[in-house]
């Protein structure tokens, strides 16, 4: 009855939904004369993906029972259902939805407006809008039809896919989002307090990369009004690049403040790349003009840092192109292996590497083609990215479990570690990478390299970048050095620096000597926050004074020339003549105090600017000889630190006196010649600035080595702790597996418990009606426990009265005494036997029996009601007529 009460709500609740919905105008009203589905068949429309598991029935009804009618998606319910169960999950989603809800078919068309369900036992996809199963590739393995469906339709519907998570237990569906993420499509989560199981939409929201979270029947008005403040301008100008002054002039300002805030340039980036997403930061904040946005960015700098987390996404995965890694391994590596001496290191750059995967596929590829060759030869791979939250989850080399979907059994056996739902990268394979924040396009490039894989990273490059790219990995590979890019990218015109090795695996070998001189571009980092106040100050000049008058003839004809520089050398500011100490260098333009100083001055300033910003303290160098238009010149440098004002801290004032040189008769004795005892002192200082240089080198490697010191015993510190607490982790773990298998053992067994019970009750409950007696069970107060339903015709009873004595039920049996006798059974256990009349004149014999349990207690009574009305109507006439036959003659 409990049951049944339960059963009946939702029902009523998706009749309210119901009603609501028929009352609420559709999104987008139809034009008059149009057929259905006519203006979406005109344009592209959005396909929804739903990916659920444990507890998602009642988010799914939530969801789709708040879809305002017209709205003009399509929704694929993709949930983990019971293979060897028929689906029901269409006919249960059908009272939540005004829409049809099927479940899908092979070759099904997907209209807008309708719902389709992922039968059981079958994977979905999609190819131009039309649906198709499959078999699962693993059916008793861990099976990932989210993920799978999510990565098709990112292929398929490229930014018209949107990706719903909700309620569901494990990681499925983490991995899809990436893709739909990475092709500009919509990610949308359940918040996890309201979910049920909250495992699968919290793992989606630690990878950073989802759109919006809400609950489940918050997200479709959400969704759609994303998608609809989504201008078709701006999708227009992110397909055609063709953009107004205006525009222009708000995308260069957008790209000022990421400059200014995080040193990274973007404005060299694919403009279209750039476009979509700040055309989705955009639709989240309801903007629809970019200028607009670009005003929005000044006053919140907060969605600055947002804005460049959202141009850093960066979607990879383990394998990914597994002809090109099989060509590598099979080709590639085993020539490079053959070139090298035995047991040498060679050296790898991963640029982009975004959470690491593809630096641990290239370790473990190399790890394969070293056992084919049985070569002792190692690889040291330097794995580098932009955002460092990538680079912090790549050193984890922690992975979620359907990471099954593409890395073989067999490897994950071999080079990984079960780590919970986890997996965890072997130790042997994580050794060998190195991690390191690094913009590949404005900090210095790794050299001295035999392998560089930059995959998928040229693509969001505009053409003036990889240009200057491709000739720096030229530079920074050996000869006969191995470059692999993506399947999507080329080595455009640079035909003469690379030769291809595998074409369609996108592997190429550095050519040893290019055909024609290289035009390298080394990076140079813009250094925001202060120096850019500093240099773009509006300093509007003041009406001048006798004071700032005779200030500025000071510091043009009395005081030296000095140069104001950063602490790694780049140049700010100027005072005085400085022509005769530095002067800039060929080629591009470069800044930096190191590269603009004269022959004489540059090693020296090499030593004194570190040894200056590092000791805080001021450093001179005198006596240093320059050439200046063809004589040679004395001069002392000294290195100022600066601390204050604060402004200023962290630079460097570098001053440059002129002094005569120091007599040569003071430096030779004897009888040595002028030109003899010049060179002579000459050679005295340049051995005394030498012994100088190694003992500042001395004192730096002493420094370095101490504190080297110093980490490594934190380090082996840590380690341990870090061993202990893994130790105890093991121990609590393997506790915790043997709880949860006497649980499960115990969660059978009460399975089984309830089966039985619910089959017995079935049994009794069509014994009882099959007798059409009336019975009433009483515990031992005399409380109603149970009654059959023929009891409700002598007594008033409601499924409300359990619970209640049995006197207070008014009744049509006149018996007074029913509660005595009942108290009577249960004192003597002697059954009583009556026949009562009602008082509509039926007649009923009434048994009163204990009530025994299995254990033979007695726990109450249970009282029967026979209708015997007719046994007493044919008495009655039986004595009627012996009564006529007695009294007739």
């Amino acid at each position: 009855m409990a049951r049944q009460a339960q059963t009946k709500k939702p029902k009523a609740a998706v009749v309210k939904r119901r009603v609501a919905k028929s009352s609420t105008p559709p999104v987008k009203p139809a034009k008059a004369g149009a057929e259905p589905g006519a203006e979406s068949a005109a344009r592209p429309f959005a396909i929804v993906a739903i990916g659920a598991s444990a507890g998602g029935l009642e988010a799914l009804e939530l969801f789709l029972g708040h879809v305002p009618t017209g709205s003009g998606m399509a929704f694929v319910v993709v949930q983990h259902l019971d293979p060897k169960r028929k689906g029901m999950m269409p006919e249960l989603l059908q009272r939540a939805t005004v829409m049809p809800v099927v479940q899908a078919r092979n070759r099904m068309k997907v209209k807008p407006d309708c719902v389709y369900v992922i039968p059981p036992n079958r994977d979905i996809s999609i190819l131009h809008d039309t649906l198709y199963l499959l078999e699962p590739v693993a059916p008793r393995g861990l099976h990932l039809p989210i993920d799978f469906f999510f990565r098709a339709l990112a292929d398929d519907r490229k930014e018209n896919a949107v990706c719903v998570i909700l309620s569901g237990m494990g990681s499925d569906g983490t991995l899809g989002l990436r893709a739909i993420k990475e092709i500009g499509g919509l990610v949308a989560v359940q918040d996890p307090a309201s979910a049920k199981f909250n495992s699968m939409p919290q793992s989606a929201i630690d990878t950073g990369l989802v759109d919006m979270v809400a609950t489940a029947e918050e997200l479709p008005l959400r969704i759609i009004d994303t998608l609809r403040r989504a201008s078709p301008r701006m999708r227009g100008l992110a397909v055609a690049e063709t953009e107004t002054v205006a525009q222009k002039s708000a995308f260069d300002k957008i790209c000022i403040q990421l400059r200014s805030r995080t040193g990274n340039d973007f404005s060299l980036y694919k403009k279209s790349t750039i476009y979509r997403r700040v055309e989705r930061r955009m639709a989240l904040h309801q903007i629809d003009r970019i200028a607009h946005y670009a005003l929005y960015l000044r006053e919140n700098p907060q969605e600055v840092d947002l804005l460049f987390k959202e141009l850093l996404i960066g979607v990879t995965s383990f394998f990914r192109d597994p002809s090109a890694w099989d060509a590598m391994r099979t080709k590639a590596l085993p020539e490079l292996l053959a070139a090298c001496p035995a047991g040498a290191t060679l050296r790898a750059w991963v640029p982009g590497c975004s959470t690491g995967e593809e630096a641990y596929t290239l370790a473990i590829t190399f790890r394969e083609a070293q056992e084919q060759l049985s070569s002792r030869h190692s690889l040291q791979i330097f794995a580098t990215d932009l955002d460092p939250d990538a680079i912090a989850r790549a050193r984890r080399a922690i992975y979620p479990a359907n990471i099954v979907a593409d890395v073989s059994v067999e490897r994950l056996k071999r080079y990984f570690v079960e780590d919970g739902n986890d997996y965890r990268v072997g130790k042997d394979i994580r050794e060998m990478v190195v991690f390191a924040p690094q913009n590949a396009i404005m900090d210095p490039p790794f050299t001295n390299l035999d392998v560089i894989t930059c995959r998928n990273l040229l693509i969001y490059l505009g053409p003036e970048l990889q240009k200057k790219l491709l000739p720096l990995f030229h530079y920074s590979l050996k000869p006969g050095g191995i470059l692999m890019l993506g399947s999507s990218e080329s080595i455009g015109n640079f035909t003469d620096l690379f030769a291809p090795i595998e074409s369609m695996a996108r592997v190429f070998q550095r050519s040893s000597v290019p055909s024609r001189t290289l035009d390298l571009e080394f990076p140079t980092r813009h250094l925001p926050g202060k120096a850019d106040a500093l240099m773009t100050a509006d300093l509007q000049p003041a009406t001048p004074t006798l004071q700032s008058l005779a200030d500025q003839v000071l510091l043009q004809s009395f005081s030296p020339a000095a140069a104001l520089v950063t602490g790694a050398g780049d140049v700010l500011y100027t005072s005085g003549r400085t022509g005769r100490y530095l002067e800039p260098a060929a080629g591009k333009a470069n800044w930096n105090i190191h590269a603009m100083a004269k022959e004489g001055l540059r090693q020296e300033l090499t030593l004194a600017l570190p040894k200056a910003v590092r000791s805080g303290e001021r450093v001179q160098c005198r006596n240093l000889r320059i050439g200046s238009n063809g004589d040679t010149q004395t001069v002392d440098l000294t290195v100022q630190p600066i601390a204050e004002p604060a402004a200023l801290r962290g630079m460097a004032m570098i001053v440059f006196v002129d002094v005569d040189a120091p007599p040569v008769a003071e430096a030779v004795a004897g009888k040595r010649t002028p030109r003899r005892g010049a060179r002579v002192v000459e050679l005295e200082q340049a051995l005394s600035q030498a012994r100088q240089e190694i003992q500042t080198l001395r004192d730096e490697m002493q420094t370095s080595h101490e504190e080297i010191k110093s980490s490594n015993e934190e380090m082996q510190s840590t380690n341990e702790e870090l061993q202990s607490a893994n130790e105890e982790l093991t121990t609590s773990k393997e506790e915790m597996q043997s709880l949860n298998e006497e649980l499960q053992t115990v969660n059978i067994e009460l399975q089984s418990k309830v089966d039985e019970l619910s089959s017995a009750s079935n049994d009794m409950k069509n014994l009882l009606n099959s007798t059409d007696m009336a019975t009433i069970f009483l515990d031992s107060a005399l409380r109603v426990r149970r009654f059959t339903t023929q009891a409700t015709r002598l007594f008033k009873l409601l499924p409300g009265d359990v619970g209640r004595p049995l006197s207070d039920i008014a009744r049509d049996l006149v018996y007074p005494g029913l509660s005595h006798d009942a108290e009577e059974v249960l004192r003597t256990l002697v059954f009583v036997d009556r026949e009562i009349a009602t008082g509509d004149q039926r007649w009923f014999q009434v048994k009163i029996m204990p009530y025994r349990t299995i254990d033979n207690v007695i726990d109450g009574v249970v009282i029967t009601f026979n209708d015997i009305s007719a046994a007493k109507r044919l008495e009655a006439e039986l004595r009627a007529i012996g009564g006529k036959e007695k009294a007739a003659p």
